[in-house]
């Protein structure tokens, strides 16, 4: 084992034998001690298993002490803390089956030849029993990322498919584990076991850092656990299992949030059963996932592409293109001008042959449509045949179209700053039609200045999709800091708080950088407005919302503040304008959410005619 220092108090003891010089003597030594530690009862056996922990963390890809057998060793561990909770209550043992499973998930996180070792070590069984709660919420955490690992590569999904109650208790942990988390650690601070909070902050936070880390804990649980579903979900014998309606509906809400948000989570994993023919079938029958669908696709979510594949793929697919193209279609024409969403390229080129190739198919008859539908599908072979009919425009021709629209459009903003919004929507519907399509930052500000309209009539469906139009136009896209603006306020008209806070947020991002003179004094600064409607969305959207309505708490630890508190004056925003310069405000809403009468809203509309419209 080589020779042990004077000063340490443990034979044998781990970090004693790392030390060793001799490499031979060294692996010797690690071999034996991986094998003779499940059979200890010594005192401190938490030491070197975090240390080990801490290892794999740093170093996932070293294959030393997979060859010496640290996958059994883990492996025996769980299940002496699963059989013996004598054992497990002792010292600080309660910790080594939550760093036994967390090592087996980062030693497998990135080689398939390691998950191959791991499944010959039997670490399948043991984290099975953890996925079932057998410990505690905290250790389900691990182990079932240790089993996403493991599923995700061909070679050792069967091993774990093999286990059959793996995917439904997934599926029942990924819809019960925020209710988990809260009821069983968050809810009551006095009741927290202690090894959860070290586990949470490291013993160096209180009582608002142990929420923190739990909120983002609990987002993991759920999405590490969508995660393992998705791997179920690429085989199309496992689909009618993951397709349950009850579980299929939730998907949608199911999102990483702003702690988890490099996740695809339930987003993710509806675009992986959309690929299926029996899972469009089962979402199209689902009018709430459309709806929501069509809502991701029009937001700067991260996944908005994913949502917008989705969305494609049914309307393809001849079995469920008449099912969803009322709600689809007209979502997808808002985005038809996209140039391209992080990967995808051409992508409103695709949205508009996708479109036109479901009109023309035999299976959809235009009388099935419904006239709104009708609309949106003719105005967009509309504007695809003007934009061919003006690449053969003399440049003279073009210039006198956009001559006259830039007329028309500043008649809309003299009737938009005297209160005459519907005059004004009109006059940029004129500019609009007579603009040339390749004037996209011309195009872009009509469709902007049209959706202020719309929300100060009341029409936030309108405000969204112009909005949407205007930062398709943009480039980048989802950048244009008075559309994201709009777009945020219609989806807080519409109760969509998780729409509007990224909305929000990317209009307070955009607002540092603008060089928009109406914006220019937020730099550095977040506008009150904004920060207003930012906190209000965040206690809308707050991961553990339902959970601690459904558990009758008022409680709310962390910044967002009592989840039932009045919201007194956050849902005033500013309207008319993204400035607040001389205090002109286009359009206010009450505590009611009820909008200003006619009234009040000339008045302010009188108030902001210096700033008017873009």
């Amino acid at each position: 084992m080589g020779t042990v220092p004077p000063d340490c108090p443990y034979p044998g003891c781990f970090f004693c034998v790392m030390k060793e010089g001799n490499p031979s003597k060294r692996r010797s030594s690690v071999l034996k001690f991986f094998r003779e530690l499940p059979t200890q009862d010594d005192d401190g056996q938490v030491l070197p298993i975090s240390g080990l922990w801490n290892t794999a963390m740093a170093h996932p890809n070293d294959p030393e002490f997979i060859e010496l057998g640290i996958f059994e060793c883990m492996s025996s561990l769980i299940w002496k803390g699963l059989k013996n909770r004598r054992w497990l209550s002792h010292d600080q043992n309660i910790y080594i089956p939550y760093y036994a499973a967390h090592i087996i998930g980062s030693y497998t996180m990135n080689m398939e030849e390691f998950a191959e070792r791991a499944i010959r070590s039997g670490v399948i069984p043991p984290l099975v029993e953890l996925l079932r709660g057998r410990l505690t919420w905290v250790e389900q955490r691990v182990a079932v990322r240790a089993l996403g690992h493991l599923a995700t590569y061909a070679s050792t999904f069967p091993a774990v498919a093999n286990h059959s109650e793996v995917l439904e208790l997934s599926i029942q942990l990924a819809m019960g584990s925020l209710e988990i988390v809260y009821s069983h650690f968050y809810q009551f601070v006095d009741r927290r076991l202690s090894y959860h909070c070290d586990l949470l902050t490291r013993g160096m936070g209180g009582v608002e850092m142990e929420s923190r880390k739990a909120e983002e804990w609990a987002s993991q649980l759920q999405c590490w656990s969508l995660q393992l579903i998705n791997c179920f979900a690429f085989k199309p014998e496992f689909i009618p299992f993951v397709c349950k309606p009850e579980f299929l509906v939730k998907l949608p809400g199911m999102w990483g949030g702003l702690v988890n948000e490099n996740s695809p989570a339930g987003i993710g994993l509806l675009r992986t059963i959309c690929h299926h023919k029996h899972g469009r079938l089962q979402v199209a029958s689902l009018p709430g996932i459309i709806e929501a669908l069509c809502n991701i696709a029009r937001s700067s979510d991260d996944w908005q592409y994913m949502a917008i594949d989705c969305l494609l793929w049914l309307l393809k697919d001849q079995n469920t293109s008449h099912k969803v193209i009322d709600a689809a279609a007209p979502v997808l024409v808002d985005l038809a001008e996209v140039s391209s969403l992080g990967d995808h390229k051409r992508l409103g080129e695709s949205i508009a042959e996708v479109l036109q190739e479901c009109i023309q198919s035999h299976v959809m008859v235009r009388s099935s449509i419904s006239s709104h539908t009708k609309e949106q599908l003719d105005e967009l072979a509309n504007s695809r045949r003007r934009t061919k009919w003006e690449k053969n425009m003399p440049k003279e021709d073009l210039h006198i179209k956009q001559a006259a629209a830039l007329v028309v459009k500043l008649e809309g903003n003299s009737l938009f700053s005297s209160g005459d919004i519907a005059g004004a929507a009109a006059k940029y519907t004129e500019a609009l039609a007579s603009c040339p399509m390749k004037s996209r930052k011309e195009r872009l500000v009509l469709y902007s200045n049209r959706a202020q309209c719309h929300l100060l009539m009341q029409q936030p469906l309108a405000a969204i999709s112009d909005a949407t139009r205007a930062l398709c136009l943009h480039s980048p896209i989802n950048r244009h800091a008075k559309s994201l603006w709009r777009r945020a306020q219609a989806y807080d008209m519409l109760g969509l708080a998780k729409e509007s806070l990224l909305d929000a947020i990317l209009f307070i991002n955009e607002c540092s950088q603008s060089t928009d003179p109406d914006l220019s004094l937020w730099k550095n600064k977040v506008p009150d407005y904004a920060e207003r409607l930012v906190k209000k969305q965040m206690r809308a959207s707050w991961l553990f919302r339902e959970a601690a309505i459904k558990h009758g708490s008022t409680n709310h630890h962390g910044d967002i503040g009592d989840i039932y508190a009045e919201e007194g004056d956050d849902s005033e925003w500013e309207t008319a304008s993204e400035s607040d310069i001389e205090n002109a405000v286009g359009g206010e809403a009450g505590n009611n959410g009820s909008w200003q009468n006619d009234e009040q809203e000339k008045a302010e509309h009188d108030k902001s005619s210096k700033e008017g419209q873009t």
